[in-house]
């Protein structure tokens, strides 16, 4: 796991995922008039954390 972490690539891709999920549960628990835009980005960002973190650990 210590070896993970010290690769930039798995680091940035956990960092994304966090941030999605924080703004996919602010939608779920919130009413707040710019949820349509944290769905998109939440999302956006949940695909792309994902990604970075699954590439560099099929490379290995």
């Amino acid at each position: 796991m210590l070896k993970k972490l010290n690769d930039l690539q798995f680091v940035i891709g956990l960092f994304f995922t966090m941030i999605s999920l924080i703004l996919l549960l602010s939608v779920l628990l919130g009413n707040n008039s710019a949820s349509e835009l944290n769905t998109y980005t939440g999302g956006g960002f949940l695909i792309f954390g994902l990604a970075m973190m699954f590439i560099k650990g099929r490379k290995q």
